[in-house]
This record gives C-alpha cells, sequence and structure tokens, in this order.
C-alpha cells in the first residue's frame, strides 16, 4: 500500500542474467527473445512475479520492450521514460532507444537473417502485434516462434510467488448494477456480433462485470483473472482458488462456474470442439488465446472487449461515488496545500516529504485504500519531466524561486481520483507565469467545451493546446485519459489525445492535463478530472451538446495567473471553480486550512 520511494537496483547486475539467458535460447535453438513490460492480461500494473523487463534489465516504467540477441540488446521507450532507461539500464549490456527515434521492429529487421528464429512469449503478445512480427520475419527469412514455456522464467531462479491478494465484493451501493445484469448486457452485445461466447483477459473488465476487488497489483484493486462469456450458459471465471473466502465463493458461485487460472487452455478447447464463434480482443488478448481457439475448431470474431465501453460510461451510483470520493480527496488536497505553502519557502522540504505528507493527508479520512498510482513530486528541473519517480538517491530539496508540481490521486470504494497542481515556491519568473497561464488557458477551453455526440477525444485534443502553439509551444503527451470507477486510473477506450478516436459519451470520466515542460528548468501541468454529462440544449442551437463537469475540488495557484492574458469568460470560469472549491471544501477543513483555502479562492481581480 502506498508508495515507496527505492532506489533501482545496480544496472550490472543485468549482465548475469541476461548471459544465462542467452545460454537457454542456445539450447532452444533460438536467435533471439522478446521481453515486454506485459504480462498475461497487458495491463499497465504487474506484480512482482510479471516484471520480466525490471528483471532482466533493470528498467521499471510501465510500458516498454527489450528484445535480446546472441550478441546485443536494446530496451525501447516511449517519450515519459527516455530520462528513466538512461538512469537504471547498464548502457554496456542494453542499449537504451526512444521508439521515435526507431521502433522495436525497424531494430530488429535490420539484424534479420535468413534462418534465424526469434521466441516470444505468446501469452504476453496481443495477436496484432504478433502478426506484425511474424511479416517482419517472414520477409527476412527468418521465423518467429511462440516458445510453450517462457525462457526468462525458466531463468529467473528468485521469482516471486504469483499474487494471493483476497477478492472482495464490490458493494452494489458502489457498483450500481448487479452483476447478473451487466452479465446479461454484455449477453446482448455478443449477440449483436454473432458471436456464441467471449473470452475477457483483462482484469479491470472482469472485476467490473463480476463486481469484485482485489489486490493483485500495486495501486490498481484487481484480481488476477480470465473469464469465457458464454451466451446460453453460465460464464465461466479462472480465479486461484485460494483467494476466495466461502462467502466470496458462494456469492460468484451463482454468477458463474469458478475454475483454476490452469485450466483456462481446457476451457480454450471445449470452445473450439463445439464449434463456437468467440469474440477475443487481438489488441489486448495473448496470441495464444485465439490461435487455440482455432486449432481446437472454433471460430474467432476479433473484436474490442465487450466490457470497455459499458465499463466506460459510468452509472448514477459510479457518478455519486466518483463525486464523493473527489470531496474527500480536496480536503486532503486543500490541507496538503496550505501546509505546503507554509513550509515549502524555508527550504528544507523535499520531494519525498512533501509527497508522503499528502499521503499522510489523504489516509486521514479513514477511506483510502491506496493511491492511485506512484505519485509525481518534481521540484525545478525535475518538474520537466512528465513522468518522473521520485527515488532516496533523486530527492531534490524544494528551494525558493522554483515551481514544484504534484501529480497524486487515490483509490477509495467508491472512485479513484488523479489530480495535478503546479506552484510557485517564492516569486515566479516572467515566464513561468506565462508559460502557466497559457496552460490554463487550454485547460480552460477543454472544461468549457460544448460538443455534439459522435465528437472523439482526436477532435478536442486541439483546444488544450492553442494557446501554447500560438507562440511556437506545446507538450508531447496526450491531453487525457480515462478514468475508472475504484477501477484503474489509466482506463480506456476513451482519452483526449490525437488518437482518441473512440467518441466521448455521456458518464465518461476523463483528466484534463495539458501541460509545458522547458527541459533541465521547470514543468507544468494544471490536472482535473471531468465527467462528460448528457446532451443538452444550447440556447439558440439546433444540436444538443454534451459538456464537461469539474470533479476535482483544488485551487490552482492564482500566483502563477497573468490575469490579463485571460478572456472575461477565461476569468469567470477560474473565479467561479474557486467559489465552487470554497463552497464544498471550506466547511470541511481546519481553522488555519480555512484561512489559506479563503485566500487562494479569491477571485482573479482581488
Amino acid at each position: 500500500m502506498y508508495q515507496s520511494f527505492d532506489d533501482i537496483a545496480d544496472p550490472a547486475a543485468a549482465l548475469p542474467r541476461i548471459q544465462r539467458l542467452r545460454e537457454d535460447l542456445a539450447r532452444r535453438s533460438l536467435d533471439g527473445f522478446l521481453v515486454p513490460r506485459a504480462d498475461e492480461h497487458q495491463g499497465e500494473y504487474v506484480p512482482p512475479n510479471a516484471e520480466r523487463l525490471s528483471y532482466i534489465s533493470g528498467f521499471t516504467g510501465s510500458a516498454g520492450l527489450a528484445i535480446v540477441l546472441a550478441n546485443e540488446a536494446a530496451v525501447f521507450v516511449d517519450g515519459r521514460y527516455t530520462v528513466q532507461v538512461v538512469e537504471q539500464v547498464d548502457a554496456d549490456t542494453f542499449q537504451a532507444i526512444h521508439m521515435a527515434d526507431q521502433m522495436p521492429r525497424d531494430w530488429l529487421k535490420a539484424r534479420l537473417g535468413a534462418g534465424m528464429c526469434i521466441g516470444y512469449d505468446p501469452m504476453l503478445h496481443p495477436l496484432g502485434e504478433v502478426r506484425k512480427y511474424e511479416a517482419l520475419c517472414a520477409e527476412a527469412g527468418a521465423e518467429f516462434v511462440p516458445c510453450e514455456s517462457n525462457p526468462l522464467d525458466a531463468t529467473w531462479d528468485d521469482r516471486p510467488a504469483p499474487p494471493l491478494g483476497p477478492v472482495h465484493l464490490h458493494p452494489i451501493d458502489y457498483a450500481g448494477e448487479e452483476a447478473r445484469d451487466k452479465i446479461a448486457r454484455i449477453d446482448g452485445i455478443l449477440a449483436e456480433k454473432k458471436a456464441d461466447a467471449a473470452v475477457l483477459t483483462t482484469p479491470e473488465s472482469i472485476c467490473w462485470l463480476f463486481n469484485i476487488r482485489g489486490s493483485d497489483v500495486t495501486h490498481v484493486p484487481l484480481v488476477t483473472s480470465f473469464a469465457i462469456l458464454n451466451r446460453e450458459a453460465k460464464p465461466q471465471l479462472f480465479v486461484d482458488g485460494r483467494k476466495l473466502s466461502d462467502t466470496v465463493r458462494d456469492g460468484l458461485s451463482g454468477l458463474a462456474e469458478i475454475a483454476e487460472p490452469d485450466a483456462l487452455p481446457a476451457g480454450l478447447d471445449a470452445l473450439g470442439a463445439a464449434g463456437k464463434r468467440v469474440l477475443v480482443d487481438p489488441n489486448i488478448a495473448g496470441a495464444a488465446i485465439p490461435r487455440r481457439i482455432e486449432a481446437a475448431g472454433g471460430t474467432v470474431v476479433e473484436g474490442a472487449d465487450p466490457v470497455l465501453l459499458p465499463k466506460a460510461t459510468k452509472n448514477a451510483a459510479e457518478i455519486d461515488g466518483a463525486r464523493a470520493a473527489h470531496a474527500r480527496d480536496g480536503v486532503a488536497l486543500a490541507k496538503f496545500l496550505a501546509w505546503f505553502d507554509k513550509t515549502a519557502p524555508g527550504g528544507e522540504l523535499t520531494e519525498i516529504a512533501a509527497a508522503k505528507k499528502l499521503e499522510e493527508f489523504r489516509a486521514a479520512c479513514g477511506m483510502l485504500k491506496d493511491l492511485s498510482f506512484d505519485s509525481i513530486s518534481a521540484a525545478g528541473p525535475h518538474a520537466a519531466i512528465p513522468h518522473y519517480r521520485v527515488s532516496y538517491s533523486s530527492n531534490l530539496r524544494i528551494e525558493p524561486g522554483m515551481l514544484y508540481l504534484i501529480d497524486s490521486g487515490g483509490q477509495y470504494p467508491d472512485g479513484t481520483t488523479d489530480v495535478t497542481r503546479t506552484v510557485a515556491v517564492g516569486e515566479p519568473t516572467a515566464e513561468m507565469r506565462d508559460r502557466f497561464t497559457r496552460v490554463l488557458k487550454g485547460h480552460i477551453a477543454i472544461s468549457t467545451a460544448k460538443f455534439p455526440k459522435g465528437t472523439s477525444g482526436a477532435q478536442l485534443d486541439a483546444l488544450a493546446r492553442m494557446a501554447l502553439w500560438k507562440v511556437g509551444l506545446d507538450f508531447d503527451h496526450g491531453t487525457g485519459h480515462g478514468v475508472g470507477a475504484y477501477l484503474s486510473v489509466h482506463e480506456g477506450p476513451q482519452r483526449i489525445s490525437k488518437a482518441g478516436s473512440v467518441p466521448l459519451e455521456a458518464g465518461m470520466i476523463v483528466s484534463n492535463e495539458p501541460g509545458y515542460y522547458k527541459a533541465g528548468h521547470f514543468g507544468i501541468r494544471i490536472e482535473n478530472l471531468e465527467l462528460v454529462t448528457d446532451p443538452c440544449a444550447v440556447p439558440d442551437g439546433e444540436r444538443a451538446m454534451h459538456a464537461m463537469e469539474t470533479l476535482t475540488m483544488a485551487p490552482i495557484d492564482r500566483r502563477l495567473v497573468v490575469a490579463e492574458m485571460l478572456t472575461a469568460e477565461e476569468r469567470g470560469w477560474l473565479d467561479t471553480y474557486h467559489a465552487l472549491v470554497f463552497t464544498e471544501i471550506g466547511p470541511q477543513v481546519d481553522n488555519g486550512t480555512y484561512r489559506w483555502l479563503e485566500k487562494a479562492t479569491r477571485p482573479i481581480a482581488d
């Protein structure tokens, strides 16, 4: 529970590990092997026994891939982790490559030769990805070979045991819909797709569908499991029985047939032998799953996980829970920001001390289950690294003249929060205030957007960037991601980004987090969570429009705002938002925080 600030292990440990792996590959007549960050469920967080990429390379980011060949190896990361990978990976063992510079397939293509065999674990790579590597290898006269057992696992002597976090039934007051009714809804989707069954491989989908929660991975209340939905029969839930109390087993047995995870292959074989048409998401499910169904005689219907969209569109209970969680979170944030404003100017506060203090304020409410992710507590130049992770070795002192960025969130039984605030320590520079105000203008543009049914996140993304674009600036991450209901803080399919193709629908929760980062100097991000509202009529309009309801309750640092750069509408939004924060949060805080909050939420013109 909560955050670890441990330093990363010695990168030199990777050398003997990769040597053992290469020896095993040679025994299998393999010339190389792919090591993804993902586990069998393709989640953002993986349990310790699935931290294969970290084990072999030392890199601990939430996304990445290593390719190990006989004489060289490389780790590939996206723009979030270009600094981290260099710090964590032994340069003599692995090349560290930004995927914007070279994609893994391009790197491998330049090294493939006729007759080479590149191995992979077919449960760790989705079918869509495997097809691309198969085509690449075939073009070079090589072969992409599925391994019956994972070579890295065979050489991992002290590999942790699989997680056994207890399963809990998620109360109907929070879930808002009985599991049997959810299952019936998904059965209807299967009928529309002319599928007899579906295989679910993502624990988020399974937890939502069966109204259960667990603790198998850090920061997300997941139960590692698989499920088969049978349109004309009871679903099958494949979960380690040691996680189930008698009460939970009784509750689930009325909904599904319970089986151990190692019974999944037999379940897939049975679908195939019966000639079933089975819906499988080729972008999520390990390639071994659809290929096993087909080998047994079944037909695979490729399509999106049928639970994703229903899960993303929150019901009334989930929305009420989100509002309650954010109000509770807002109290902790107000206490933290008031404490920080008093403490930081002394120059003795560190990034870790600040993060710990915010955790304390959240935990004090008595309902915090976990953080929703490791807090990004970043001062000065560290704030210019969008996904900076503070450790004991990197822990920076927060000093006057810096900007401090804190991106954090909590997991509560009624909702998941994620909020970023950037605050000035001492007197900010004119450049800092200009950039902050431009980021704020983009944030307000998303918060006040009205848009017709069918509008995607990609169509809104430019609104968050316009004030930056006007002066030749931008940020390299998406503007927003989906957020679950006491589930993953990064939820799909909804998002606000250049690649956000899914229409935003009422009930979806998305983050609104434009930013600006000046490498080596400072970083700025302002993040609230927004609820997409039902379409409403617009005065003198011809079409009903969706809008955004801001869920996050925390003041925005007025000292960093250049009021003259805001339009009257933008100033009105900021003043209205701050008045709401004060009204909602003020009565729930101590006298000292109340006085600070009253000042922090004054109208911008005061």
